[in-house]
């Protein structure tokens, strides 16, 4: 046998044994960088467990669903108190309405007046996006005693009653820039600065009268939907 050959055919050899350790070296490294991954899964998953009867988290759970449920019964009682929608009211309504919520906010309007139509569009959007203030609005001509008794003599004028007691009022569109395009959202603000409703935290835009109400009925086939699929 040629000498030549056979130095050749070793250091094949040779080579062939050192790239095979290195490949059992490198499949070694890859082992042990799974292994720690797979711990962790597993510690995480044990955390989980452990975490589902820890009684720190029952309470939590327990609280919310408290909460939720007085939130619930707070809402549904002010409903009854006529919470929630904009209400016409006649004279012989007016003091239990405004004595009978804390915050309440009533137009008194003349069904033939153009700006008084304009807050009324306003006003009935807001209602049921601001469940703690009560809206209402009164016929001017129907209530002359009330008319008198609170000084009212421009219309619309919107009155911001606390407890029973009249606190501020909107005259016409004075407070609105005077002009009649004011949207609901400059409305809103307005009465939020005069501390009559609490801050709205959704930004919703206001400009499209029928947009909430679209959203509603989206979000009510929505639910519908996924309840069907179940």
């Amino acid at each position: 046998m040629d000498p030549n050959s056979v130095k050749s055919t070793l250091s094949n050899l040779a080579f062939g044994n050192v790239m095979a350790a290195a490949a059992r070296d490198y499949q070694k490294e890859l082992l042990a960088e799974q292994k720690p991954q797979a711990s962790s899964s597993v510690n995480q998953e044990v955390d989980l467990d452990e975490l589902m009867d820890d009684p720190e988290l029952e309470k939590l759970h327990a609280d919310r669903i408290a909460a939720l449920k007085k939130e619930a019964e707070k809402r549904e009682a002010l409903k009854k108190q006529g919470h929630g929608e904009y209400r016409e009211i006649t004279e012989g309504d007016f003091l239990g309405e405004v004595t009978g919520s804390e915050k309440v906010i009533c137009h008194f309007y003349h069904h033939e007046f153009y700006r008084c139509k304009i807050i009324d569009k306003h006003l009935k959007s807001l209602a049921p996006r601001h469940l703690d203030t009560k809206f209402i609005k009164l016929d001017a001509e129907n209530a002359p005693f009330f008319v008198t008794k609170l000084g009212v003599k421009t219309l619309p004028c919107v009155i911001l009653f606390r407890k029973g007691i009249a606190v501020d009022r909107l005259v016409g569109f004075q407070d609105l820039g005077g002009k009649d395009d004011f949207t609901t959202k400059a409305l809103e603000n307005l009465l939020f600065k005069k501390g009559i409703i609490s801050e709205k935290k959704a930004d919703d835009d206001d400009e499209d009268d029928g947009y909430h109400e679209n959203r509603r009925q989206t979000v009510r086939a929505s639910v519908n939907s996924d309840s069907d699929s179940d």
